[in-house]
């Protein structure tokens, strides 16, 4: 019921695998001043990890605009939209061996069908010493009760698998995948995956995104108390309550 009374109007009754949805998605998010600026601290979060001439990969880059701190990014996406380079599914990059200096992407590691299939073709792709950069959701006690409970999708910590079940592209997920495989399953991802290494694991904003609405309903803040409430959260409890987590892993010399 409270979904459906702050749902933004733009948003209400669209299939999220339909191409037209993530369409859409880019106009709320340049319309929302709060939610803008959010992207923009993630943003310059991913783009610090890289050097202006690098060759870097943004998958999922659907609404963003990550391009503009990026100017030289490859941007994709799984679904035909517009003012993309390249429609390809994460698990089949369209490269050769060490072809990039990295790869970052915006909440779409817990959409991947298979993510062991994806760390060892990013693997691949990006040279000794790139990286993988994101922004991904996170799970703790208060993350947890907001994404079982005011969250279309699904967040499932206590999976046993880290691959999804068969479904459209971005409908399908499991919101706790980047804890289970960095946190929980440590162990299987270091011995699976030895050729990469977590440089950078920091909680974030257990608030901003919360009340920004995010790209599905409305915002409940103006744009103007952004700074304010970050400094607070920074403050108080951002890193032992934050609703993501920016993660970033090198790609080590070992295969």
């Amino acid at each position: 019921m409270l979904q459906q009374l702050l749902a933004h109007p733009l948003m209400r009754h669209l299939d999220l695998d339909d191409p037209a949805t993530t369409e859409w998605r880019r106009q709320v998010l340049q319309e929302k001043p709060f939610l803008k600026k959010l992207y923009r601290e993630w943003y310059e979060l991913l783009a610090a990890e890289f050097t202006a001439d690098q060759r870097v990969l943004e998958i999922g880059a659907g609404a963003g605009f990550l391009k503009e701190f990026l100017p030289g990014l490859i941007r994709s996406e799984i679904l035909p939209i517009s003012d993309m380079d390249l429609v390809l599914d994460a698990r089949n990059l369209p490269f050769g061996q060490g072809a990039l200096h990295g790869i970052v992407m915006t909440d779409v590691l817990h959409h991947i069908p298979d993510c062991a299939a994806f760390l060892k073709e990013a693997a691949r792709v990006i040279q000794p010493g790139g990286k993988l950069a994101m922004i991904e959701p996170w799970n703790n006690l208060w993350a947890r009760f907001i994404y079982t409970h005011l969250h279309h999708e699904p967040f499932r910590p206590a999976a046993q698998s880290w691959e999804l079940p068969i479904g459209g592209p971005l409908s399908v997920a499991n919101g706790a995948l980047p804890w289970m495989i960095l946190v929980r399953d440590q162990q299987r991802f270091i011995q699976q995956h030895p050729e990469w290494q977590l440089q950078t694991l920091t909680p974030l904003m257990p608030l901003a995104y919360l009340l920004s609405g995010g790209l599905s309903l409305r915002s409940l803040l103006p744009g103007f108390s952004y700074s304010l409430l970050r400094w607070l959260e920074k403050q108080l409890f951002e890193t032992h309550w934050g609703m993501f987590a920016h993660i970033s892993l090198t790609r080590c010399n070992s295969d």
